[in-house]
């Protein structure tokens, strides 16, 4: 206690740690941090909209201005020199040698950041994901649309579909890669810097389709024509009508 007070009575004080992950949308983040320090959410997202269009973001893409990780502050700090700093610590990521490296495959760092929340999205398993991302790389170099299944739970708002219908590939948005061309206005969620590293890394293959696995591990079948897709697609169709899923 009289080690508290004297830090009271210097203005010292033991920073916090701060630590987010698993982000799928950006209003789950401003009441995470808020949470954790003196300011209210609302300031958290008045700072962004004020430090971020600065920085070149648009609103779609704000979610990747920030990357999941455990950060220190002091739990006083404000929440616009708080963004700043997460938003220092993403630049410093996002070194020559990303950036370089995200211009020869003709996308902007927050493009990057789209493909790498879709493949999170498709695939829990971690070695999967640079494989899903060349797939989507593959599939824009030659103007064909994404479709990614993960674009149109985000569209329809109901990230728990486990079976996508017809019905929600109508759904009129800009994140329905199934009806737009090219990459929706901004990451899906929050990608972990190792899955961006993963699409700036991915390896080079010619698939262009994927299909869940019929054996619900959770991993995928990968195709280079739409025959061996139609394949692997019937073979999962049946499993789930084997389950019951619908």
């Amino acid at each position: 206690m009289i080690d508290i007070a004297r830090r009271l009575k210097r203005g010292a004080q033991t920073p916090v740690k701060v630590t987010f992950n698993n982000i799928r949308l950006f209003n789950e983040l401003p009441e995470l941090i808020a949470s954790q320090m003196e300011f209210e959410a609302a300031d958290f997202v008045n700072a962004c909209a004020t430090v971020l269009p600065e920085a070149g973001f648009k609103k779609e893409g704000f979610i990747a201005a920030f990357l999941p990780d455990t950060y220190e502050f002091y739990w006083t700090s404000g929440a616009e020199a708080t963004v700043k700093r997460l938003l220092e610590y993403r630049n410093k990521f996002w070194n020559d040698e990303r950036r370089a490296k995200a211009k020869a495959i003709g996308l902007t760092p927050v493009e990057v950041a789209t493909i790498a929340s879709i493949a999170e999205e498709e695939t829990a398993a971690a070695d999967e994901r640079p494989v899903v991302a060349r797939l989507y790389l593959n599939r824009l170099k030659i103007g064909m649309k994404l479709q990614a299944d993960p674009t149109v739970k985000y569209a329809v708002g109901d990230f728990g579909l486990r079976r996508i219908l017809n019905r929600h590939l109508e759904t009129v948005s800009p994140y329905n890669t199934y009806h737009i061309a090219g990459l929706p206005p901004g990451p899906i969620r929050m990608p972990y810097a190792s899955t961006i590293d993963g699409v700036l890394n991915a390896p080079q293959h010619n698939y262009l389709y994927m299909c869940a696995k019929e054996d619900f591990s959770g991993r995928h079948n990968f195709a280079i024509n739409l025959s061996a897709h139609n394949a692997n697609a019937a073979r999962y169709r049946e499993a789930l009508n084997k389950r019951g899923i619908k």
